[in-house]
């Protein structure tokens, strides 16, 4: 069977098809005979889910460290609580029904009980235990519902996946992903991008793939279930000639990002979180021009604390060995929604309450990630970047904050980076014209490319019927570029690029030729874009 899609990236992956099931599972009330055997399969599930949640715990530690990756301890402590337990027990033998209708219901009842406390804490495991129920649950119809809880490598076919959804992922997991939904903009499409491996968007796959053999060609668009013998013999061979492509791209690394006509550029890499580090040093960048910070936030379920966030950017810093690490305060708000935020729902959200805008306005927030990365500086080379400014004023109050963040620091004797490097992202019109201003209070700029476009066009990138609309070469942006090097370079500021335009070869030329002092990529497009850069001559 052969599904068209739209690629939104290419390449080829050969695997097993598992589709990820958000919804929580459906549960049907059955009457059994054998009581005894019936509680041997719920104690029997709840172990494996114990040992599941072990599992996540330990990657977890490692990934995000210690306090973000206590949540998995507290589901394997709510697998172990006697009420829970003998309520599952006790409706199994009394009214003699199914494991999965007995936890599916007493997972209803507990968290009904907690959401209904008065304690802010006790109300927050009312989501924990769905989530330890539905595991369970998952486990006793034989399907996981956890996408990176699989044996083995897959091909992960999806309606779609929020960011709070792929940043949890076992991305060691995932050979390619398949949507329904999404658009070439959307948080998977660029973590396909980030993850190098092929990725398809509008696939209306059916149900019954999941377990079956799937081919995803990220070339042409098209995901083949089932396929015959001769058809997959083809693909293993075109995947095998896109490996050593990959492997002659590894003869770059410790080559210089320079032209034929000796014109450098410094090529750093955007990661999304920690454990994308290993990717940054595996491909060679010269830093990292992007840390999105707020995985941190989208994988917690509170407020995550100054020390969770200090260890974060600690560990990110001390692996760079030196090398510079520009971490991008909140970017919380529009389609990155975090529950425990308690946003109002707004009609337009791209255009709302957003990133520097919800730092501004809840200064409690934004003076604890100030503080842990300033703390973290003194571990490495970091910088601040602050994203969605749109006004000269805005810089100076986030001056007035940091300057005080640090005199707390400095009255607690800790000690941080004092002459720690600030910049901008640009990535509205408004930022756009005033660079020149915005360049001489800021050490640098970022061109977040992928809002800017949207702002600039009026086009909202998630929307997948705009795909053929939205024009990242447009020209109006292009000028956009020039004049933003320009004016920041006449401010004082050095000026880079990190959204996905950055990766785009087709325009490496130009923005050399513009003047960009920078450009940030995923790791996996690093070595493709110095191959790129290595073979132009600017003078020509």
């Amino acid at each position: 069977m052969v599904i068209e899609g739209k690629s939104v990236f290419s390449g080829v992956a050969i695997g097993k098809l598992s589709i990820f099931n958000k919804k929580d599972n459906t549960v049907k009330r059955n009457t059994i005979q054998d009581v005894e055997a019936e509680t041997k399969r719920f104690e029997d599930a709840r172990e494996v889910a114990k040992t599941q949640l072990a599992g996540i715990y330990e990657k977890a530690v490692k990934e995000v460290g210690e306090v973000n990756a206590q949540v998995f301890e507290v589901h394997q402590m709510m697998l172990d609580d006697l009420d829970y337990v003998e309520s599952i027990t006790n409706m199994i033998e009394s009214q003699k029904v199914n494991a999965e209708f007995a936890v599916a219901t007493t997972g209803d009842n507990f968290s009904d009980m907690f959401a209904s406390m008065d304690d802010d804490y006790m109300r927050g495991r009312a989501a924990d235990v769905k989530d330890i129920s539905n595991r369970v649950i998952s486990i006793l119809q034989g399907n996981s519902s956890d996408a990176d809880m699989a044996d083995e490598p897959v091909i992960l076919l999806a309606d779609d996946l929020a960011p709070s959804e792929t940043v949890q992922l076992d991305k060691s997991k995932v050979l390619s992903f398949v949507t329904r939904h999404g658009s070439t903009n959307s948080h998977t499409a660029i973590l396909a991008r980030t993850m190098n491996i092929p990725a398809l968007i509008g696939v209306d796959y059916p149900e019954d793939a999941n377990g079956k053999v799937g081919i995803v060609d990220g070339f042409e668009g098209k995901i083949i279930i089932d396929p015959d013998e001769e058809t997959l013999k083809i693909y293993q061979e075109k995947k095998k000639q896109e490996d050593d492509k990959k492997r002659l791209l590894q003869e770059l690394k410790g080559q210089d990002n320079v032209t034929l006509d000796g014109k450098r550029i410094n090529l750093y890499a955007n990661i999304g979180g920690v454990g994308d580090v290993a990717s940054v040093l595996a491909n060679d960048a010269g830093g990292i021009g992007l840390f999105r910070s707020e995985f941190l936030y989208l994988e917690s379920d509170t407020y995550p604390t100054e020390e969770a966030q200090f260890s974060a950017y600690r560990k990110v810093a001390e692996n760079m060995a030196g090398k510079k690490v520009i971490i991008r305060t909140l970017d919380i708000g529009a389609d990155k929604q975090v529950d425990y935020f308690e946003l109002d729902k707004e009609d337009n959200p791209a255009l709302g309450y957003r990133a520097i805008r919800i730092c501004l306005t809840r200064p409690e927030i934004f003076k604890t990630q100030l503080r842990a990365i300033l703390r973290a500086s003194y571990y490495g080379n970091i910088s601040i970047m602050f994203p969605m400014i749109i006004s000269v004023s805005e810089v100076k109050k986030i001056k007035e904050i940091l300057a005080e963040v640090k005199a707390e620091l400095d009255a607690e004797g800790i000690p941080y980076k004092k002459d720690i490097e600030i910049g901008v992202m640009i990535e509205t019109p408004a930022a756009v014209m005033i660079s020149e201003e915005l360049g001489k209070e800021v050490d640098f700029f970022s061109i977040g490319t992928n809002d800017l476009t949207q702002y600039t066009l009026a086009i909202d990138r998630q929307n997948p019927k705009l795909d053929d609309f939205y024009d990242s070469h447009h020209p109006a942006l292009l000028k956009m570029l020039q004049m933003i090097v320009d004016n920041g370079h006449k401010g004082g500021a050095w000026v880079g690029i990190c959204g996905e335009l950055g990766a785009d070869t087709t325009l490496t030329e130009t923005f050399l030729k513009m003047g960009f002092d920078e450009l940030s990529v995923s790791p996996s497009m690093i070595l493709r874009v110095r191959d790129k850069i290595r073979s132009i001559d600017t003078t020509k």
